[in-house]
C-alpha cells in the first residue's frame, strides 16, 4: 500500500487522478480541444447526455485512444434487464465508471452488477466501477417534497447509499454535504464521486449543495467532478491546476490514519 499524494509531486499526481472534468459541451470540436488541453491535468473525463447524444460512443473511443479515462454519466434508469444491457455496452466501450439511478431499485442495481461482471469475465474486459446516483445536487428538500419524497435530502441520500451498498454497487454519486453521513452509514469501502464542487468565490450556477475542492476532499470524497469553473475559464489548464492545488490542500489536512484508509 502506497500513499503517493502525501509527499510532494506525488500528492499532485494523486489529486489529478481523482479530478473528473465534466465535458458538458455540444460539439465534438470543442470536446476534442478540451481533451487535448486537459489530458495532462485531470484523471477522468465525464461524458454526459449532451455530448453523448451529439457525438455518440465515438467520443468515448476518442478519449480512450488518447490515453484518457471516461466516466460515462448517462444515469441509467429503466427496467433491470434494459439497464444491465446498457451497462454491458458501457463496459465494452472501456469506460472507467458509469452510473445508474439508485431509485431504480435494488433489483435493477443487482442485475446490472451481475450482468456486467459476467460480461467482463466472458469477454476479458476491464470491469468499470458502477455508481449509484443518490440525490442530484440541484435538488433541495422542497424539490423532494414536491415529487413525494418526505424524508429530507440527507435521509434520502443515506437510504439510497445503503441500498446501493447492499446491491454490490462500487460507489455512489452524492453531494459533498452528505459525504460524512454516507461514510458513517456505509463505511470506507464505498467509492464516493462528488459533483457540486466549486472553487472559492465561484458562481454556484444551478448547484444547491456545494463545497470547495479542499472541503470536499477533507470530508471524504474519492473523486471530484468539476465542469463549468474549468470549461468557462479564460485558461482552462490553469483553472484545472488551481482545482488540483485546492485538492492537495485537502489531502494535506488529512491525518496519516485517514490517508491509509483512503488508499
Amino acid at each position: 500500500m502506497t500513499i503517493h499524494w502525501r509527499f510532494g509531486a506525488g500528492r499532485a499526481t494523486e489529486s489529478k487522478r481523482r479530478l473528473i472534468f465534466a465535458l458538458d459541451v455540444d460539439s465534438t470540436a470543442e470536446a476534442e480541444a478540451l481533451i487535448d488541453a486537459l489530458l495532462p491535468e485531470v484523471g477522468v473525463f465525464k461524458v454526459g447526455k449532451q455530448l453523448f447524444l451529439h457525438a455518440g460512443p465515438a467520443i468515448v473511443r476518442r478519449i480512450r485512444e488518447r490515453g484518457g479515462e471516461v466516466f460515462l454519466d448517462l444515469k441509467f434508469h429503466d427496467i433491470p434487464r434494459t439497464v444491465a444491457k446498457a451497462g454491458v455496452e458501457a463496459a465494452r466501450l472501456g469506460v472507467k465508471m458509469f452510473d445508474v439511478h439508485a431509485s431504480g431499485s435494488d433489483e435493477m442495481m443487482r442485475v446490472t452488477v451481475a450482468e456486467v461482471r459476467r460480461a467482463c469475465r466472458r469477454e476479458a474486459l476491464r470491469r468499470p466501477k458502477i455508481l449509484a446516483v443518490t440525490v442530484l445536487t440541484s435538488l433541495s428538500r422542497d424539490d423532494l417534497k414536491r415529487v413525494g419524497v418526505m424524508a429530507g435530502v440527507e435521509n434520502q441520500v443515506v437510504r439510497l447509499a445503503r441500498l446501493a451498498k447492499e446491491s454490490a454497487m462500487d460507489g455512489v454519486v452524492a453531494s459533498p454535504h452528505e459525504i460524512a453521513t454516507i461514510r458513517k452509514a456505509c463505511g470506507r469501502s464505498l467509492t464516493i464521486v462528488t459533483p457540486g464542487v466549486r472553487p472559492p468565490r465561484a458562481d454556484w450556477d444551478d448547484q444547491k449543495r456545494v463545497m470547495t475542492p479542499e472541503q470536499a476532499i477533507r470530508a471524504g470524497a474519492d473523486y471530484l467532478v468539476v465542469g463549468k469553473p474549468i470549461r468557462d475559464a479564460k485558461d482552462p489548464v490553469q483553472a484545472a491546476r488551481a482545482i488540483v492545488a485546492d485538492m492537495e490542500r485537502g489531502f494535506g489536512g488529512l491525518t496519516l490514519r485517514s490517508a491509509v484508509e483512503r488508499t
